[in-house]
């Protein structure tokens, strides 16, 4: 069996259209890359816009293979 792991604070999964960019963030990391993505597909010529981005917010998960959502 494997290792319990916890999750007691709340953390955040990043996506860009279906691809998960960022996995189990803390709240202060979640803020700075979520603001730094939102500029960057604004300014930047990428094959994603600001409205391809999204997260999901996650918390109180007890499990024992912790995987980010995909």
């Amino acid at each position: 069996m494997g290792a319990s792991h916890i999750l007691e604070d709340t953390v955040y999964h990043i996506y860009a259209k279906d691809k998960c960019l960022y996995n189990c963030l803390p709240a202060d990391d979640f803020a700075e890359k979520w603001e730094m993505l939102n500029i960057m597909v604004g300014i930047m010529k990428t094959d994603y816009d600001s409205d391809d981005l999204s997260y999901e917010k996650v918390s109180g998960i007890v499990s024992s293979d912790i995987e980010p959502s995909y």
